[in-house]
């Protein structure tokens, strides 16, 4: 068969050639396509359960959330390992799988699980499921300048969170956009008790005037004319000023207002973290790809986006500077291994 296949080349040189040269034309093609990266995939196919549950200690946290949705966890088909971890107000579960298994359908078994736990969780406490990421998926840190002396920090960690982030999320192969650093924006109310015992205002229906604010509501619909017209109750605002000019009760046909009784502003959240930039404050956005993206491919994607966003920044705001980049690492790496061969083949003529 050996020689049939010499013979039979030689004789068609030619057809041999063409053929050879195809080869080569492909795989030139196809090299220039490959997706290239350094890193493998080092973890198991994993489902990460996050659960916020704000106010409670780590020892509640341990005990009334991740302590049930990890016994949930084991015993699924396919699961090696569970881990948690549970802290000030969050709980984090990580359920392995055995390699080679479909993260997709993984994640559907721990979805199911989750249905039948939610029962013996508090109320309101709903955990989330991670996005599919790998343990070397960081490729991108992006800077934002926040130096209080230029640019209101709040007002950078604003821009990052509704815009920046929607934005690097709606890329083919990002997987999570995670903003750090800044001051997040927050609606405070800072109740006045001698305000409320004053005025006769009892803490419930302070309760319930906050929990209705800004919801928009429905009436139903009058019919005129042949026609439909739909009620709305519109109450949807971001105004401090319609907050605290919120109607908390009425005393003896008097309404008795928000601002009245507590003092409303805007103001910065607690942080738990801070982030910076050439020693001064700054927001940190971590981009994280999904494990099948190419990297490089990817980063360009991102650069192309964060120089689309540049152009159009808010008054004050520095242009975006990127800390780290994971393609710049895998493009130094293959180009030492291109001098290698070089280098190598013309010492070995």
């Amino acid at each position: 068969m050996f020689d049939f296949i010499i013979h039979t080349s030689l004789k068609q040189r030619l057809i041999v050639l063409g053929i050879a040269l195809l080869l080569v034309v492909y795989g030139v093609f196809t090299v220039q396509k490959m997706p290239v990266d350094v890193f493998p995939d080092l973890n198991k196919p994993t489902v990460t359960l996050m659960t916020e549950v704000g106010g409670m200690a780590p020892e509640e946290v341990e005990q009334l959330v991740t302590a049930p949705v990890e016994s949930s966890m084991n015993g699924m088909p396919g699961v090696s390992r569970v881990r948690s971890v549970s802290g000030v107000g969050l709980s984090i579960v990580y359920v392995e799988f055995e390699w080679g298994s479909d993260i997709y359908r993984n994640r559907q078994q721990v979805s199911e699980r989750l249905n039948l736990v939610r029962e013996q969780l508090p109320p309101g406490v709903v955990p989330q499921l991670g996005p599919i990421s790998s343990i070397m998926g960081e490729i991108l840190l992006i800077a934002l300048p926040a130096d209080p002396a230029k640019v209101s920090p709040m007002q950078v960690r604003e821009y990052a969170d509704w815009v920046m982030r929607p934005r690097l999320l709606n890329i083919p192969g990002v997987a999570q956009v995670i903003p750090i650093g800044g001051e997040v924006k927050q609606y405070r109310v800072e109740i006045n008790p001698a305000q409320l015992q004053a005025l006769g205002v009892e803490r419930e229906k302070l309760d319930t005037a906050l929990k209705d604010f800004g919801a928009n509501t429905s009436g139903g619909f009058l019919e005129a004319q042949g026609r439909e017209y739909l009620i709305r109750q519109i109450g949807r605002t971001s105004r401090i000023e319609d907050l605290q000019n919120l109607v908390v009760t009425v005393k003896n046909g008097q309404p008795i207002l928000l601002k009245q009784v507590a003092d409303v502003k805007l103001a910065a959240a607690n942080k738990r973290g801070d982030a910076g930039y050439n020693g001064k404050p700054a927001v940190v956005l971590s981009v994280q790809k999904q494990p099948s993206a190419d990297s490089v491919v990817l980063t360009r994607a991102v650069e192309q986006a964060m120089a689309d966003l540049s152009k159009g920044l808010p008054t004050g705001m520095a242009a975006p500077e990127f800390l780290f980049k994971q393609a710049d690492f895998i493009e130094h790496s293959v180009k030492n291994v291109e001098e290698a061969l070089r280098d190598g083949a013309i010492w070995w003529r």
